[in-house]
């Protein structure tokens, strides 16, 4: 009647992935959890959920993302369905497709920049 499945250790322990500095991996990498680079990654990244990029992590290859905070190095297209956010420490070169965009001063930020279009309100008055 109370039958409870045991959850796994990903469910106990949270589910974020970590790259460490120093690590370099060529090839994609596609996940359906969080993930936490601080090391280098060659190749293409895809995820439902939350990347960040730490202060030393470095990505060359194309991201899509739910979300994305950038602290170290981006070369390649992102699309972003929410926000984007990049820090002061952050270099941007490529393109960008977004929902949300929040750049802090002192980032670099070449890139072209598409925001998607958000829906109007079910209630507005045309």
């Amino acid at each position: 009647m109370f039958d409870k499945k045991p959850k796994s250790y990903t469910d106990l322990l949270g589910k974020t992935n970590r790259i460490v500095e120093g690590t370099t991996i060529h090839g994609d990498i596609i996940s359906p959890a969080d993930f936490r680079l601080d090391g280098e990654l060659i190749g293409n990244f895809t995820s439902s959920g939350k990347l960040v990029i730490g202060p030393s992590g470095s990505i060359k290859g194309n991201i899509i993302c739910n979300t994305v905070d950038i602290e170290g190095k981006f070369e390649g297209k992102i699309k972003v369905e929410g926000l984007l956010n990049i820090k002061e420490s952050a270099s941007i070169i490529g393109e960008v497709e977004i929902g949300k965009l929040a750049v802090e001063p002192g980032a670099v930020f070449n890139a072209s920049c598409v925001m998607f279009k958000t829906a109007a309100p079910a209630n507005a008055d045309e």
